[in-house]
């Protein structure tokens, strides 16, 4: 009989823990920045465009339900587990992976993550030399700080010395400069971007997006000069340097009226079909005064395909505009474009979006077929686990 008692305790004790996980959760996700919808745009552009990376790389959703499990699965109460911890950094005892893990998912609130700062430097300082193939703390602790804005702390650990090694992937700094970039910190971006390199982290294709796209919101002769040395670099490592990226380069080329460098940039992407692509292309044009061409390249676009199957190139307004101002003044030219124009307002291929927006939207998560695959891990035939070989062929 003495058993219910703490039997009925230790559930309740899951059951707060578990609905303080929630609460705090909730409180995240109200006070998350989030995408917001843009009003009066084709589908073809769905969700607002103030973050470069998607959540297929930021894991941020997958690090918020993981933080439920540890909470749930918790023996005791958060307050107990912390109060051990800083009895062990008290007593200078040995901390472990386990150790730290969990308390990287417990962390609700900012005064949770300066007792996980501590625990990192010990773990560190601990496991300096060992490091290599272990499990990565850096993303983890990156998501946390993005999920509770704490951009600062991020900036103070990735640039310490004394954790060099501890940020050793591309994806905690991706991480960073993303939650930057929406915050608009983009000389603190170019920061992190700068302590990437010296740290010799290897860039991958994410971080060339965030990297071309912070040097084109600073859109300076520096911040040219950085993005087209890095691109170059990266053509001569053999880097993968995606269709977003070069975007961000024509676009930034063409902010500082280097037509050249960005004609040269845009001849080179393989499959300049997108939106962003397809209005980067007209500002090209109407910059280097080939109206003629310019208005053919329009009328195209108008008068192409009429299935409504096909999927049309829309053009912004913004960008429109700069043509009309173009060709304004040539009588001939302004005619054709303005029946141009009708015809594209009447296919609705005019969006009201800029052609910042244009560049900055993330595409849609693609889920590969092996993610598919793995959620069938149980046999419906035998109900028995079903081989990872096979899933994997």
């Amino acid at each position: 009989m003495l058993r219910f008692p703490s039997l009925a305790h230790a559930v309740g004790a899951v059951r707060e823990n578990m609905a303080a996980a929630f609460r705090a959760l909730e409180r995240v996700w109200l006070q998350a920045p989030r995408t917001s919808e843009c009003p009066g745009v084709a589908s073809t552009v769905s969700a607002c465009c103030r973050c470069p990376l998607g959540d297929n790389v930021m894991k941020l959703k997958e690090f918020q339900h993981l933080k439920m499990a540890v909470a749930y699965n918790l023996s005791g109460t958060k307050e107990t587990y912390f109060r051990n911890l800083e009895e062990k950094l008290t007593q200078n005892k040995l901390i472990l992976k386990e150790e730290l893990k969990t308390l990287l998912h417990l962390c609700q609130f900012r005064d949770d993550v300066e007792l996980a700062k501590n625990v990192i430097y010990r773990y560190h300082a601990e496991n300096r030399n060992v490091t290599v193939g272990e499990f990565k703390f850096g993303p983890v602790f990156m998501r946390l700080c993005y999920e509770l804005d704490l951009e600062e702390s991020a900036m103070e650990l990735i640039k310490d010395q004394h954790l060099k090694g501890f940020f050793s992937d591309s994806t905690s700094f991706n991480i960073l400069m993303d939650m930057l970039f929406i915050k608009g910190k983009y000389k603190s971006a170019l920061e992190v971007l700068i302590e990437m390199k010296n740290q010799d982290v290897k860039f991958n294709k994410d971080t060339y997006v965030l990297a071309f796209a912070i040097c084109y919101k600073l859109n300076s002769p520096e911040s040219l000069k950085i993005c087209i040395t890095l691109r170059e670099e990266a053509l001569i490592k053999g880097d993968v340097l995606s269709r977003r990226a070069t975007c961000f380069a024509v676009a930034l080329a063409l902010n500082q009226n280097e037509v050249g460098k960005a004609v040269s940039i845009f001849s080179q992407i393989m499959n300049p079909e997108s939106i962003a692509c397809c209005n980067l292309n007209i500002v090209i044009h109407v910059q280097s005064d080939m109206l003629e061409t310019l208005i053919e390249i329009l009328q195209s676009a108008a008068e192409g395909n009429l299935s409504r199957f096909v999927k049309r190139y829309q053009f912004a307004e913004e960008v429109l505009t700069k043509v009309r101002e173009k060709v304004k003044h040539v009588p001939t030219l302004m005619a054709k474009f303005d029946e141009i124009y009708g015809k594209l307002q009447i296919n609705g291929q005019v969006t009201t979006y800029t052609l910042d927006a244009l560049l900055c939207h993330t595409p849609k998560d693609r889920k590969s077929h092996t993610l598919l695959l793995n959620k069938s891990t149980v046999s419906r035939r035998t109900f028995q686990p079903l081989s990872q070989s096979l899933l994997a062929e």
